[in-house]
């Protein structure tokens, strides 16, 4: 609804007058917690997601199939909305059952566990999901089904760890990214440090964002100390990620993010966004206003195994490698050395089939290829554990 631009507002206020009533149902609930996030109130949505918590942490998606061919498990931690990753559209049109456990503080994993084929660990490595993921760290030795993207591995992924996680593969480049304080990026504003006491290759200009942010939410490109302080003084963040900026501009002055989907350690394209301007988002990027960009998209999509796959095979087997996780997604982009450079890989990117048939007909049979690699992974791997078993 809010991708088709349709007024959130009445949902969320006959939501609202159920939930002051107490007749609200838990599902109602959380859906409730995700439109005041849409609507921009994150505040709202996480108290309300919490208060639903409190009382019910297991929720069923209903499918239209009486018995599904498969029950996955999703283990969720309770964060925002771009905390977790939104298994929901990977496999809407499977006739797959998903449930989803809401691992909370100070509440163990049920006992017994809800009956499942296969669980697959959705939370992300941010702060607010590291209590979540050591509890479900603590269990998986003896988890009774196969359980998927393990916290171990997805506790890699953060900014300031998947540099050295990808570090040294051919053809691969990435910045150092650091953790600093407010405290720390003021004293560099004000001439009392230099770049390299933060990190070994930073230097003006600098990426800046807060810790935890998503989205592009408070990321800046910093040319010099007083942009730093102009930055901070619009900025109320008290942990930052740092990193220096790589110039990836292509010969015609567009910047390009390639999102590459791995799924069983097979990259997929999902999707090219193009724009003038460094901080590019698909969203920012302007694809529907623009045939010429949708067909550069179009042409990605459709050679991406013998042309962008095969051009940096090396880097891409190399991150699948490193990463190991089952799911996972990486945005990146090619320098003009013909390297891969990569921003960032979580498990929790959104992946989707939202956008229109009208315009984007060409994407849809590309993403339901991503959904079909994504349900068939989950087929094999309780398959081959009910093989063992037996």
């Amino acid at each position: 609804m809010a991708v088709a631009g349709i007024d959130l507002r009445p949902l969320w206020q006959r939501l609202i007058a159920r939930l002051i009533e107490g007749t609200i149902e838990p599902g109602e609930g959380l859906d409730l917690a995700m439109i005041a996030q849409l609507l921009g109130d994150k505040q709202a949505g996480l108290a309300i997601q919490n208060h639903i918590l409190a009382s019910h942490r297991l929720f069923r998606l209903r499918r239209a199939v009486a018995k599904p061919r498969l029950r996955v498990l999703a283990l969720a931690a309770a964060t925002d909305i771009g905390g977790n990753t939104p298994i929901e559209f990977l496999l809407e049109r499977s006739a797959i059952e998903l449930m989803t456990l809401y691992v909370v503080a100070d509440v163990e994993l049920p006992v017994p566990l809800p009956d499942h084929d296969v669980a697959v660990v959705i939370a992300s490595d941010s702060p607010d999901c590291r209590d979540a993921l050591r509890k479900i760290g603590a269990a998986a030795s003896r988890w009774p089904r196969p359980m998927l993207n393990p916290p171990h591995l997805v506790g890699n992924l953060d900014r300031d760890k998947l540099h050295r996680v990808l570090d040294g593969i051919d053809g691969l480049e990435i910045p150092v990214t650091v953790g600093v304080s407010r405290a720390q990026l003021i004293e560099l504003s004000r001439c009392t440090s230099a770049p390299l006491d933060i990190a070994a290759d930073l230097a003006f200009p600098a990426i800046v964002r807060p810790r935890g942010s998503h989205a592009g939410a408070g990321l800046a490109k910093i040319g010099d100390r007083d942009a730093l302080k102009n930055y901070l003084d619009g900025e109320q963040a008290q942990e930052f990620f740092v990193s220096r900026f790589v110039d990836y501009a292509g010969d015609d002055g567009s910047y390009r993010k390639y999102r590459i989907v791995f799924v069983d350690g097979q990259p997929y394209a999902c999707h090219l966004a193009i724009v003038d301007r460094w901080d590019v988002w698909y969203l920012n990027a302007g694809m529907s206003l623009s045939a010429d960009k949708r067909r550069e998209e179009a042409t990605f999509m459709r050679t991406f195994d013998a042309g962008f796959a095969s051009r940096h095979r090396t880097a891409l087997s190399g991150i699948a490698e490193r990463i190991g996780l089952d799911y996972f997604v990486v945005d990146c982009a090619e320098t003009r050395r013909g390297s891969l450079l990569v921003f960032e890989a979580d498990n929790t990117a959104i992946v989707h089939d939202m956008d229109g048939a009208e315009l984007f007909g060409y994407k849809q049979p590309q993403m339901q290829g991503i959904f079909d690699a994504f349900a068939t992974m989950l087929e094999s791997r309780a398959r081959f554990n009910r093989e063992h078993a037996a």
